[in-house]
């Protein structure tokens, strides 16, 4: 059982606020948030890894000394590696990927640009994300970058989080909208 949401978010506050604060400062933003990117990707496709983080079962002294093991095979920058470290030693490391995504959040909007989370039923092409990036930028008014994913019971079309907007456009909901519209007619 994972923690809820907000108290995630007030773990990861003050770890991603003080390592961009940092990473600004060594002018270094882009190359942190390229290691956070690696490390979200093994988190997202390692269900052992995922399992290591969250296990309230492991030892910090364990999960520190198996993720000094990590960080000197990847090599990641020395902002990220020492705050990998430090979150390890905190027993925070389920936190982990609540403090990435503040510090893209943070990143993204230094920048100017916000983040839209991108659901499809199938990978889109360079040139779909560009085209999306687009029309979400002239409804939104600044830059957007897409994270995407791919899920497959979508059946086709795509699921655009923005903020606390949400444009769904799946199949699959509009099967779902039909078979409850069907139900109710005698």
């Amino acid at each position: 059982m994972s923690a809820p949401r907000s108290v995630l978010s007030k773990i990861a506050r003050p770890y991603a606020s003080a390592l961009f604060d940092l990473a600004s400062e060594a002018g270094s933003v882009p190359a942190v948030e390229a290691d956070l990117d690696a490390i979200a990707d093994l988190i997202q496709s390692s269900d052992d890894f995922s399992r290591f983080l969250f296990s309230p079962t492991i030892a910090t002294d364990a999960k520190s000394a198996a993720l000094n093991s990590v960080i000197e095979k990847t090599g990641p920058v020395e902002l990220v590696a020492n705050t990998l470290k430090v979150v390890a030693q905190n027993g925070r490391l389920f936190a982990l990927s609540e403090i990435i995504a503040e510090f893209k959040r943070l990143a993204a909007e230094a920048r100017n640009e916000v983040s839209a989370e991108v659901t499809s039923a199938a990978p889109l092409s360079d040139q779909q994300q560009s085209e999306l990036a687009a029309v979400l930028k002239d409804k939104i008014g600044k830059d957007v970058s897409l994270n995407t994913r791919v899920d497959e019971s979508l059946i086709g079309g795509l699921i655009v989080k923005v903020g606390s907007q949400m444009i769904d456009t799946s199949l699959k909901t509009k099967l779902s909208a039909m078979k409850i519209a069907m139900k109710g007619v005698s």
